[in-house]
Protein backbone atom coordinates (compact mmCIF):
# COMPACT_ATOMS: atom_id res chain seq x y z
CA UNK A 1 0.00 0.00 0.00
CA UNK A 2 1.03 3.28 -0.54
CA UNK A 3 -1.53 5.16 2.07
CA UNK A 4 -1.36 4.70 5.72
CA UNK A 5 -4.19 3.23 6.01
CA UNK A 6 -5.77 4.17 10.02
CA UNK A 7 -8.28 1.14 11.72
CA UNK A 8 -10.11 2.89 13.95
CA UNK A 9 -13.47 2.80 16.02
CA UNK A 10 -15.92 5.39 17.26
CA UNK A 11 -14.00 4.47 20.71
CA UNK A 12 -10.81 5.33 19.09
CA UNK A 13 -11.92 8.13 17.69
CA UNK A 14 -14.43 10.19 20.06
CA UNK A 15 -13.47 8.37 23.57
CA UNK A 16 -14.27 5.58 25.66
CA UNK A 17 -16.12 7.28 28.11
CA UNK A 18 -18.16 9.31 25.37
CA UNK A 19 -19.62 6.39 23.56
CA UNK A 20 -19.86 4.67 26.81
CA UNK A 21 -22.90 6.95 26.98
CA UNK A 22 -24.25 6.79 23.29
CA UNK A 23 -24.62 2.96 24.59
CA UNK A 24 -26.23 3.41 27.37
CA UNK A 25 -28.69 5.88 25.55
CA UNK A 26 -29.08 3.31 23.33
CA UNK A 27 -30.17 1.19 25.88
CA UNK A 28 -32.59 3.18 27.83
CA UNK A 29 -34.44 3.97 24.35
CA UNK A 30 -34.75 0.21 23.67
CA UNK A 31 -33.06 0.87 20.12
CA UNK A 32 -30.22 -2.06 20.95
CA UNK A 33 -28.96 -4.20 23.36
CA UNK A 34 -25.74 -3.27 25.69
CA UNK A 35 -24.03 -5.71 24.09
CA UNK A 36 -24.94 -4.59 19.83
CA UNK A 37 -24.61 -1.30 21.06
CA UNK A 38 -20.89 -1.70 22.33
CA UNK A 39 -19.93 -4.09 19.26
CA UNK A 40 -20.75 -1.07 17.17
CA UNK A 41 -18.54 1.57 18.71
CA UNK A 42 -15.93 -0.51 19.07
CA UNK A 43 -15.88 -1.77 15.32
CA UNK A 44 -12.73 -0.97 13.73
CA UNK A 45 -12.99 0.39 10.36
CA UNK A 46 -10.03 0.24 7.64
CA UNK A 47 -9.81 3.66 6.27
CA UNK A 48 -8.44 3.14 3.00
CA UNK A 49 -8.17 -0.65 2.58
CA UNK A 50 -5.17 -2.25 0.42
CA UNK A 51 -8.10 -3.42 -2.22
CA UNK A 52 -9.19 0.20 -3.02
CA UNK A 53 -5.87 1.73 -3.27
CA UNK A 54 -5.37 -1.05 -5.81
CA UNK A 55 -8.60 -0.29 -7.42
CA UNK A 56 -8.14 3.02 -7.61
CA UNK A 57 -5.45 2.17 -9.83
CA UNK A 58 -6.58 -0.38 -11.81
CA UNK A 59 -9.62 1.73 -13.05
CA UNK A 60 -7.46 4.62 -14.57
CA UNK A 61 -7.45 2.02 -17.19
CA UNK A 62 -10.98 2.53 -17.86
CA UNK A 63 -11.38 6.12 -17.66
CA UNK A 64 -13.54 7.38 -20.73
CA UNK A 65 -15.06 4.03 -21.26
CA UNK A 66 -18.62 2.89 -21.15
CA UNK A 67 -19.16 0.77 -18.00
CA UNK A 68 -22.90 0.37 -17.41
CA UNK A 69 -25.61 1.03 -19.80
CA UNK A 70 -26.44 4.50 -20.23
CA UNK A 71 -29.46 5.94 -18.06
CA UNK A 72 -31.65 7.66 -20.43
CA UNK A 73 -33.92 9.99 -19.59
CA UNK A 74 -36.29 13.67 -19.75
CA UNK A 75 -35.77 15.00 -16.21
CA UNK A 76 -34.14 18.41 -16.79
CA UNK A 77 -35.10 19.64 -13.19
CA UNK A 78 -36.15 23.47 -13.06
CA UNK A 79 -32.63 25.40 -12.37
CA UNK A 80 -32.57 29.02 -13.34
CA UNK A 81 -31.04 29.70 -17.23
CA UNK A 82 -27.84 30.53 -15.90
CA UNK A 83 -27.14 26.99 -14.12
CA UNK A 84 -29.19 24.69 -17.33
CA UNK A 85 -26.87 26.85 -19.59
CA UNK A 86 -23.94 25.30 -17.97
CA UNK A 87 -25.54 22.10 -16.99
CA UNK A 88 -24.13 18.52 -18.27
CA UNK A 89 -26.25 15.90 -16.92
CA UNK A 90 -24.78 12.91 -19.00
CA UNK A 91 -21.47 13.58 -16.66
CA UNK A 92 -23.93 13.43 -13.16
CA UNK A 93 -23.11 11.02 -11.06
CA UNK A 94 -25.08 7.47 -10.80
CA UNK A 95 -21.97 5.97 -8.25
CA UNK A 96 -18.45 6.75 -7.82
CA UNK A 97 -15.45 5.23 -6.27
CA UNK A 98 -12.38 6.99 -4.93
CA UNK A 99 -10.98 8.93 -7.94
CA UNK A 100 -13.93 7.60 -10.27
CA UNK A 101 -17.07 8.57 -11.03
CA UNK A 102 -19.86 6.81 -12.92
CA UNK A 103 -22.13 9.31 -15.26
CA UNK A 104 -25.03 9.19 -16.23
CA UNK A 105 -24.13 8.46 -20.05
CA UNK A 106 -22.25 4.93 -18.23
CA UNK A 107 -18.90 6.27 -18.85
CA UNK A 108 -16.12 6.58 -16.15
CA UNK A 109 -14.64 9.82 -15.26
CA UNK A 110 -11.65 10.76 -13.35
CA UNK A 111 -12.41 13.60 -11.09
CA UNK A 112 -9.66 15.78 -11.81
CA UNK A 113 -11.03 18.81 -10.09
CA UNK A 114 -12.08 16.16 -6.78
CA UNK A 115 -15.87 17.28 -8.46
CA UNK A 116 -15.74 21.19 -7.39
CA UNK A 117 -12.79 21.00 -4.95
CA UNK A 118 -14.35 18.99 -1.96
CA UNK A 119 -13.95 15.58 -2.30
CA UNK A 120 -10.77 15.44 -1.31
CA UNK A 121 -10.39 12.12 -0.38
CA UNK A 122 -12.62 10.67 -3.34
CA UNK A 123 -15.84 9.41 -3.46
CA UNK A 124 -17.13 6.45 -1.22
CA UNK A 125 -13.82 7.01 1.23
CA UNK A 126 -14.35 3.76 3.43
CA UNK A 127 -13.03 6.01 6.55
CA UNK A 128 -16.60 7.72 6.27
CA UNK A 129 -18.63 4.31 7.41
CA UNK A 130 -17.52 5.56 10.93
CA UNK A 131 -20.76 8.32 10.16
CA UNK A 132 -23.30 5.49 9.37
CA UNK A 133 -22.36 3.91 12.58
CA UNK A 134 -22.66 6.90 14.22
CA UNK A 135 -26.17 7.06 12.79
CA UNK A 136 -27.02 3.67 13.73
CA UNK A 137 -25.76 4.38 17.27
CA UNK A 138 -28.05 7.19 16.90
CA UNK A 139 -25.49 10.43 17.46
CA UNK A 140 -27.67 13.15 16.30
CA UNK A 141 -26.31 15.11 13.77
CA UNK A 142 -28.77 18.57 13.85
CA UNK A 143 -28.35 20.70 17.57
CA UNK A 144 -28.43 24.23 18.06
CA UNK A 145 -25.74 27.19 18.84
CA UNK A 146 -26.47 27.02 22.40
CA UNK A 147 -26.05 22.75 22.70
CA UNK A 148 -22.41 22.04 20.71
CA UNK A 149 -21.86 18.57 21.07
CA UNK A 150 -19.10 16.52 22.23
CA UNK A 151 -17.87 16.01 18.81
CA UNK A 152 -18.28 19.57 17.65
CA UNK A 153 -16.39 20.54 20.80
CA UNK A 154 -13.92 18.20 20.25
CA UNK A 155 -13.19 19.20 16.47
CA UNK A 156 -12.63 22.83 17.62
CA UNK A 157 -10.29 21.63 19.66
CA UNK A 158 -8.21 19.32 17.06
CA UNK A 159 -8.65 22.33 14.52
CA UNK A 160 -6.78 25.16 17.28
CA UNK A 161 -4.51 22.34 18.13
CA UNK A 162 -3.63 21.59 14.56
CA UNK A 163 -3.72 25.51 13.51
CA UNK A 164 -0.93 25.85 15.99
CA UNK A 165 1.45 23.00 15.48
CA UNK A 166 -0.22 20.98 18.72
CA UNK A 167 0.08 17.47 18.79
CA UNK A 168 -3.92 16.27 19.46
CA UNK A 169 -1.88 14.30 23.05
CA UNK A 170 -0.15 17.42 24.06
CA UNK A 171 -3.39 18.78 26.17
CA UNK A 172 -0.69 21.36 28.18
CA UNK A 173 -0.13 23.15 25.16
CA UNK A 174 -3.69 23.25 23.90
CA UNK A 175 -4.74 24.86 27.23
CA UNK A 176 -2.04 27.73 27.30
CA UNK A 177 -3.25 28.13 23.56
CA UNK A 178 -7.03 27.93 24.18
CA UNK A 179 -6.35 30.53 27.22
CA UNK A 180 -4.16 32.75 25.32
CA UNK A 181 -4.86 36.65 24.63
CA UNK A 182 -2.23 37.06 22.61
CA UNK A 183 -2.82 38.49 18.92
CA UNK A 184 -2.53 36.26 16.37
CA UNK A 185 -2.84 33.04 18.07
CA UNK A 186 -5.85 31.37 16.56
CA UNK A 187 -7.71 29.85 19.41
CA UNK A 188 -11.62 30.84 18.59
CA UNK A 189 -13.95 28.66 15.93
CA UNK A 190 -16.77 29.40 14.73
CA UNK A 191 -18.94 26.61 12.91
CA UNK A 192 -20.98 27.94 9.44
CA UNK A 193 -22.38 26.26 6.28
CA UNK A 194 -20.19 27.69 3.77
CA UNK A 195 -17.06 29.33 3.25
CA UNK A 196 -19.42 32.18 1.65
CA UNK A 197 -20.61 32.51 5.23
CA UNK A 198 -17.18 31.74 7.06
CA UNK A 199 -15.97 34.95 5.12
CA UNK A 200 -18.64 37.04 6.02
CA UNK A 201 -18.08 36.50 9.64
CA UNK A 202 -14.52 37.46 9.44
CA UNK A 203 -15.47 40.76 7.64
CA UNK A 204 -18.09 41.50 10.05
CA UNK A 205 -15.49 41.07 12.99
CA UNK A 206 -13.48 43.59 10.38
CA UNK A 207 -15.86 46.05 10.18
CA UNK A 208 -16.91 46.01 14.09
CA UNK A 209 -13.75 47.82 14.89
CA UNK A 210 -15.50 50.75 12.53
CA UNK A 211 -19.17 50.46 13.67
CA UNK A 212 -21.15 49.04 16.26
CA UNK A 213 -23.26 45.56 15.79
CA UNK A 214 -25.94 47.50 18.06
CA UNK A 215 -26.14 50.17 20.14
CA UNK A 216 -25.20 48.01 23.38
CA UNK A 217 -21.57 47.76 22.14
CA UNK A 218 -18.59 50.47 23.24
CA UNK A 219 -17.66 52.95 21.09
CA UNK A 220 -15.55 51.07 18.60
CA UNK A 221 -11.74 51.40 17.78
CA UNK A 222 -11.68 53.59 14.70
CA UNK A 223 -15.20 54.99 14.89
CA UNK A 224 -15.35 57.51 12.51
CA UNK A 225 -12.67 56.62 10.13
CA UNK A 226 -13.50 54.72 6.19
CA UNK A 227 -12.67 50.98 6.67
CA UNK A 228 -10.41 50.28 3.65
CA UNK A 229 -10.15 46.21 2.76
CA UNK A 230 -7.18 45.37 0.74
CA UNK A 231 -7.49 42.66 -2.14
CA UNK A 232 -5.59 41.14 -4.47
CA UNK A 233 -5.62 42.84 -7.57
CA UNK A 234 -5.95 41.46 -11.18
CA UNK A 235 -3.14 42.68 -14.25
CA UNK A 236 -4.86 45.28 -14.89
CA UNK A 237 -4.86 46.58 -11.54
CA UNK A 238 -8.67 46.06 -10.57
CA UNK A 239 -9.75 43.68 -8.04
CA UNK A 240 -10.82 41.03 -10.16
CA UNK A 241 -8.97 38.17 -8.81
CA UNK A 242 -9.69 37.76 -5.65
CA UNK A 243 -12.90 35.43 -4.58
CA UNK A 244 -14.19 35.50 -0.97
CA UNK A 245 -17.79 34.28 -1.32
CA UNK A 246 -20.96 34.82 -2.53
CA UNK A 247 -22.28 37.44 -0.34
CA UNK A 248 -22.92 40.82 -1.50
CA UNK A 249 -20.39 42.59 0.47
CA UNK A 250 -17.88 40.65 -0.74
CA UNK A 251 -18.76 40.19 -3.96
CA UNK A 252 -18.58 43.98 -4.12
CA UNK A 253 -14.75 43.36 -3.31
CA UNK A 254 -14.28 41.31 -6.65
CA UNK A 255 -15.93 44.20 -8.95
CA UNK A 256 -20.00 42.78 -9.02
CA UNK A 257 -22.45 45.33 -8.11
CA UNK A 258 -20.36 48.03 -9.29
CA UNK A 259 -22.93 50.82 -8.72
CA UNK A 260 -24.10 49.81 -5.21
CA UNK A 261 -19.94 49.49 -4.48
CA UNK A 262 -19.69 52.94 -6.32
CA UNK A 263 -22.31 54.63 -3.93
CA UNK A 264 -20.82 52.98 -0.44
CA UNK A 265 -17.50 54.69 -1.44
CA UNK A 266 -18.99 58.19 -2.38
CA UNK A 267 -20.92 57.44 0.91
CA UNK A 268 -17.68 56.42 2.87
CA UNK A 269 -19.34 53.30 4.08
CA UNK A 270 -16.17 51.11 3.26
CA UNK A 271 -13.43 51.20 0.57
CA UNK A 272 -11.69 48.48 -1.73
CA UNK A 273 -8.44 49.13 -2.43
CA UNK A 274 -6.74 45.95 -5.31
CA UNK A 275 -3.00 45.28 -4.30
CA UNK A 276 -0.85 44.15 -7.22
CA UNK A 277 -0.10 40.40 -7.07
CA UNK A 278 3.23 39.77 -5.60
CA UNK A 279 4.36 43.02 -5.28
CA UNK A 280 5.46 44.40 -1.79
CA UNK A 281 6.35 47.89 -3.15
CA UNK A 282 3.02 48.35 -4.14
CA UNK A 283 1.09 47.32 -1.37
CA UNK A 284 3.56 49.18 1.35
CA UNK A 285 2.59 52.38 -0.47
CA UNK A 286 -1.14 51.69 -0.17
CA UNK A 287 -0.93 50.52 3.53
CA UNK A 288 0.41 53.96 4.00
CA UNK A 289 -1.70 56.00 1.97
CA UNK A 290 -5.10 54.71 3.69
CA UNK A 291 -3.88 54.92 6.82
CA UNK A 292 -3.91 58.79 6.82
CA UNK A 293 -6.76 61.50 7.21
CA UNK A 294 -10.18 59.65 7.30
CA UNK A 295 -9.02 56.60 6.06
CA UNK A 296 -7.85 52.91 8.09
CA UNK A 297 -7.19 49.92 6.57
CA UNK A 298 -9.88 47.48 7.97
CA UNK A 299 -8.25 44.21 6.74
CA UNK A 300 -6.20 42.13 4.24
CA UNK A 301 -7.87 39.26 2.58
CA UNK A 302 -6.40 36.76 0.72
CA UNK A 303 -5.85 33.54 -0.63
CA UNK A 304 -2.82 31.84 -1.31
CA UNK A 305 -3.32 30.20 -4.87
CA UNK A 306 -5.82 32.01 -6.82
CA UNK A 307 -7.85 29.52 -8.06
CA UNK A 308 -9.88 31.49 -9.31
CA UNK A 309 -7.46 33.81 -10.78
CA UNK A 310 -5.41 30.78 -13.04
CA UNK A 311 -4.35 28.66 -10.26
CA UNK A 312 -1.42 31.91 -9.51
CA UNK A 313 0.69 31.12 -6.24
CA UNK A 314 1.84 34.28 -3.90
CA UNK A 315 4.83 34.19 -3.15
CA UNK A 316 6.10 33.14 0.61
CA UNK A 317 8.35 36.33 0.55
CA UNK A 318 5.76 38.30 -0.69
CA UNK A 319 3.05 36.88 1.79
CA UNK A 320 5.44 37.21 5.14
CA UNK A 321 6.61 41.03 4.02
CA UNK A 322 2.72 41.26 3.32
CA UNK A 323 1.87 40.19 6.70
CA UNK A 324 4.31 42.22 8.25
CA UNK A 325 3.71 45.54 6.84
CA UNK A 326 0.12 44.93 8.18
CA UNK A 327 0.57 43.95 11.40
CA UNK A 328 2.60 47.43 11.87
CA UNK A 329 -0.28 49.26 10.55
CA UNK A 330 -2.51 47.51 12.97
CA UNK A 331 -4.49 46.06 10.00
CA UNK A 332 -5.98 41.98 10.42
CA UNK A 333 -5.63 39.76 7.92
CA UNK A 334 -7.56 36.85 7.06
CA UNK A 335 -6.17 33.96 4.96
CA UNK A 336 -9.18 32.30 2.93
CA UNK A 337 -7.83 28.65 2.73
CA UNK A 338 -11.47 27.23 1.50
CA UNK A 339 -9.64 26.08 -1.82
CA UNK A 340 -5.96 24.91 -0.10
CA UNK A 341 -6.79 23.54 3.21
CA UNK A 342 -6.05 19.54 3.68
CA UNK A 343 -4.24 19.39 0.13
CA UNK A 344 -1.53 20.26 2.03
CA UNK A 345 1.24 18.54 4.78
CA UNK A 346 -0.44 19.99 8.34
CA UNK A 347 -3.77 20.40 6.67
CA UNK A 348 -3.01 24.38 6.72
CA UNK A 349 -0.85 25.76 3.78
CA UNK A 350 -0.36 29.10 5.57
CA UNK A 351 1.52 26.88 8.16
CA UNK A 352 3.96 26.44 5.31
CA UNK A 353 4.56 29.82 4.88
CA UNK A 354 4.84 30.52 8.11
CA UNK A 355 2.04 33.02 8.12
CA UNK A 356 0.52 33.96 11.55
CA UNK A 357 -2.98 35.31 10.48
CA UNK A 358 -6.04 36.65 12.55
CA UNK A 359 -8.49 35.00 11.17
CA UNK A 360 -8.13 31.47 8.86
CA UNK A 361 -11.33 30.15 6.57
CA UNK A 362 -11.66 26.64 6.08
CA UNK A 363 -13.71 24.24 4.32
CA UNK A 364 -14.63 22.17 1.02
CA UNK A 365 -11.56 19.64 1.49
CA UNK A 366 -11.59 18.83 5.13
CA UNK A 367 -15.65 17.43 5.34
CA UNK A 368 -14.71 15.68 2.09
CA UNK A 369 -17.42 16.50 0.62
CA UNK A 370 -19.94 14.45 3.34
CA UNK A 371 -21.55 17.91 4.28
CA UNK A 372 -21.58 21.82 3.61
CA UNK A 373 -19.60 22.98 7.00
CA UNK A 374 -16.95 25.58 7.12
CA UNK A 375 -15.04 27.01 10.13
CA UNK A 376 -13.46 30.37 10.74
CA UNK A 377 -10.44 30.27 12.78
CA UNK A 378 -9.82 33.60 14.38
CA UNK A 379 -7.86 34.91 18.02
CA UNK A 380 -9.26 36.39 20.95
CA UNK A 381 -8.73 39.93 20.01
CA UNK A 382 -10.77 39.38 17.02
CA UNK A 383 -13.35 37.65 19.37
CA UNK A 384 -15.30 40.84 19.63
CA UNK A 385 -19.02 40.20 18.12
CA UNK A 386 -21.67 38.63 20.05
CA UNK A 387 -23.64 35.46 19.48
CA UNK A 388 -25.61 36.25 16.64
CA UNK A 389 -23.12 38.39 15.07
CA UNK A 390 -21.95 35.40 13.19
CA UNK A 391 -23.55 32.21 13.69
CA UNK A 392 -25.84 30.44 11.45
CA UNK A 393 -28.75 28.11 12.98
CA UNK A 394 -27.38 24.90 12.00
CA UNK A 395 -22.96 25.03 11.38
CA UNK A 396 -22.81 22.74 14.99
CA UNK A 397 -23.81 19.71 12.93
CA UNK A 398 -22.36 16.51 14.62
CA UNK A 399 -21.74 14.28 12.30
CA UNK A 400 -20.32 17.08 9.92
CA UNK A 401 -17.56 17.39 12.43
CA UNK A 402 -16.51 13.96 12.85
CA UNK A 403 -16.36 13.88 8.57
CA UNK A 404 -13.56 16.46 9.60
CA UNK A 405 -12.47 14.68 12.02
CA UNK A 406 -12.06 11.60 9.56
CA UNK A 407 -10.44 13.55 7.50
CA UNK A 408 -7.95 14.53 9.33
CA UNK A 409 -6.99 11.69 10.87
CA UNK A 410 -5.81 10.60 7.41
CA UNK A 411 -4.20 13.35 6.45
CA UNK A 412 -2.23 13.07 9.92
CA UNK A 413 -1.07 9.56 8.81
CA UNK A 414 -0.93 10.67 5.38
CA UNK A 415 0.86 13.68 5.21
CA UNK A 416 4.46 13.21 3.36
CA UNK A 417 2.62 10.96 0.90
CA UNK A 418 0.41 13.39 -0.28
CA UNK A 419 3.14 15.82 -0.52
CA UNK A 420 5.25 14.05 -2.34
CA UNK A 421 2.22 13.17 -4.82
CA UNK A 422 1.83 17.29 -5.47
CA UNK A 423 5.62 17.58 -5.90
CA UNK A 424 5.33 14.87 -8.66
CA UNK A 425 2.46 16.74 -10.06
CA UNK A 426 4.14 19.93 -10.25
CA UNK A 427 7.42 18.44 -11.50
CA UNK A 428 6.22 16.41 -14.43
CA UNK A 429 3.61 18.92 -15.52
CA UNK A 430 6.37 21.43 -15.61
CA UNK A 431 8.52 19.03 -17.59
CA UNK A 432 5.28 18.97 -19.97
CA UNK A 433 4.97 22.18 -20.26
CA UNK A 434 9.16 22.96 -21.72
CA UNK A 435 7.73 19.59 -24.37
CA UNK A 436 4.89 21.87 -25.49
CA UNK A 437 6.16 25.17 -24.73
CA UNK A 438 4.18 26.81 -27.89
CA UNK A 439 1.14 25.56 -26.65
CA UNK A 440 1.06 25.64 -22.89
CA UNK A 441 2.10 28.75 -21.64
CA UNK A 442 3.12 28.15 -18.06
CA UNK A 443 2.11 25.59 -15.31
CA UNK A 444 1.29 27.31 -12.10
CA UNK A 445 -0.23 26.25 -8.74
CA UNK A 446 1.16 24.59 -5.70
CA UNK A 447 0.81 20.58 -5.16
CA UNK A 448 -2.30 18.83 -6.24
CA UNK A 449 -3.69 22.84 -7.42
CA UNK A 450 -2.94 23.07 -10.68
CA UNK A 451 -3.52 26.03 -13.17
CA UNK A 452 -2.51 25.06 -16.90
CA UNK A 453 -2.31 28.17 -18.21
CA UNK A 454 -2.39 28.94 -22.03
CA UNK A 455 -1.32 31.63 -24.48
CA UNK A 456 -4.85 32.09 -26.14
CA UNK A 457 -8.53 31.86 -24.72
CA UNK A 458 -8.97 29.55 -27.74
CA UNK A 459 -6.17 27.11 -26.93
CA UNK A 460 -7.40 26.79 -23.27
CA UNK A 461 -11.33 26.30 -24.18
CA UNK A 462 -9.78 23.38 -26.58
CA UNK A 463 -7.64 21.66 -24.60
CA UNK A 464 -10.38 21.84 -21.88
CA UNK A 465 -12.87 20.08 -24.14
CA UNK A 466 -10.12 17.64 -25.33
CA UNK A 467 -9.64 16.47 -21.76
CA UNK A 468 -13.58 16.74 -21.10
CA UNK A 469 -13.96 14.11 -23.57
CA UNK A 470 -11.50 12.27 -22.22
CA UNK A 471 -13.41 12.27 -19.17
CA UNK A 472 -11.17 13.74 -17.10
CA UNK A 473 -13.00 16.23 -15.34
CA UNK A 474 -11.26 20.29 -15.71
CA UNK A 475 -12.65 23.50 -15.41
CA UNK A 476 -11.55 25.84 -18.10
CA UNK A 477 -11.35 29.63 -16.65
CA UNK A 478 -12.29 32.10 -19.59
CA UNK A 479 -14.71 33.98 -18.11
CA UNK A 480 -11.94 37.16 -16.99
CA UNK A 481 -10.34 38.99 -19.77
CA UNK A 482 -7.54 40.32 -18.05
CA UNK A 483 -7.07 36.58 -16.13
CA UNK A 484 -4.25 33.93 -17.91
CA UNK A 485 -6.75 31.54 -19.98
CA UNK A 486 -5.92 28.52 -17.32
CA UNK A 487 -7.51 24.83 -17.40
CA UNK A 488 -7.90 24.13 -13.70
CA UNK A 489 -6.98 21.08 -11.91
CA UNK A 490 -6.91 19.23 -8.43
CA UNK A 491 -6.99 15.75 -8.33
CA UNK A 492 -7.84 14.24 -4.95
CA UNK A 493 -5.18 13.66 -2.17
CA UNK A 494 -6.02 9.85 -2.36
CA UNK A 495 -4.43 10.37 -5.71
CA UNK A 496 -1.16 8.11 -5.89
CA UNK A 497 2.31 8.01 -7.96
CA UNK A 498 0.84 6.03 -10.62
CA UNK A 499 -3.07 8.40 -10.82
CA UNK A 500 -0.26 11.51 -11.30
CA UNK A 501 1.49 9.76 -14.05
CA UNK A 502 -1.75 9.09 -15.67
CA UNK A 503 -2.60 12.44 -15.27
CA UNK A 504 0.40 13.92 -16.42
CA UNK A 505 0.71 11.70 -19.57
CA UNK A 506 -2.59 12.15 -20.59
CA UNK A 507 -2.11 15.82 -20.79
CA UNK A 508 1.03 15.24 -22.77
CA UNK A 509 -0.66 13.12 -25.08
CA UNK A 510 -3.72 15.43 -25.86
CA UNK A 511 -0.72 18.45 -26.37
Amino acid sequence: MFFTSPKLSLNDMLGVEYMRSVVQANVFLERMTAEKAEALATEKVDFFPAEQQKQNETLLQQVGKQVIKPFTNNMEGAATNAFMKAAHKEMAPVTGAASFRIGEDGRLYFIGKSEHYHASLGHKFEGYRLIDIARQLGILNATHNNTRGYITRLLETRLVQSANGIEWEDEAATAAVVASQEPHVLNRVISLETGSLAVEAGVKMMLARFYRLDNTFAVPKYEGRVPVFFVMADNKGGNGANYHGTTVLTQTFRGLWPQFKDVAEEADLYKVVPVAINDIDDLRKKMEKYNTGKYKTAGFMHEIVLMNYGGIQLTKEFLQAAHACCREYDTPIMVDEIQSCMWYPGMFLFRLYDLKPDFVIIGKGFPGGEYPASKILTTAEMDILNQFGALVTNGQEELASLSYLITMTFMRANDKQVQMCGNQLQQELKAVQQRHANELDKVEGCGHLVGLQFTTVEKAAAFAKKLNDRCIDSSAQLYKADCPPAVLLKPPVISSPATMRYLTSAIDELL
